[in-house]
């Protein structure tokens, strides 16, 4: 059965129907990682993201991997660098506010 559009509506407005969304949960433990083993863990989430043979490849071939890496990020900077911005201050205010959240739920839970 459908929901009506105003139940629709309600949910959105209070976060409810973002509750479940792996991409999200995945942001969350990725700042969670972040804040307890610091710039480690984003390095093994991009590594965990490449496939087998890519990493086979830099292995062999590491200047060519650093000169392609460097050049990639020329091109964001100079071409993609607000949405570069604004994409890693959403990803650290996300992981923040999650914290943030967590630790006001124990305050409660405690007091």
């Amino acid at each position: 059965m459908a929901r009506d559009f105003s139940e629709n509506h309600e949910r959105s407005a209070a976060g409810l129907d973002f509750e479940d969304d792996p991409l999200r949960n995945h942001a969350k433990s990725l700042g969670q990682k972040m804040a307890a083993e610091g710039p480690e863990a984003v390095l093994d989430e991009i590594e965990n993201l490449l496939p087998e043979s890519w990493r086979d490849h830099i292995q062999a071939f590491p200047m060519a991997a650093v000169a392609l890496g460097v050049g990639v990020g020329i091109w964001l900077g100079l071409n993609k660098s607000d949405e570069v911005i604004a994409a890693g201050t959403a990803l650290v205010s996300s992981a923040a506010m999650s914290n943030v959240s967590q630790v006001m739920d124990k305050v409660k839970g405690g007091a």
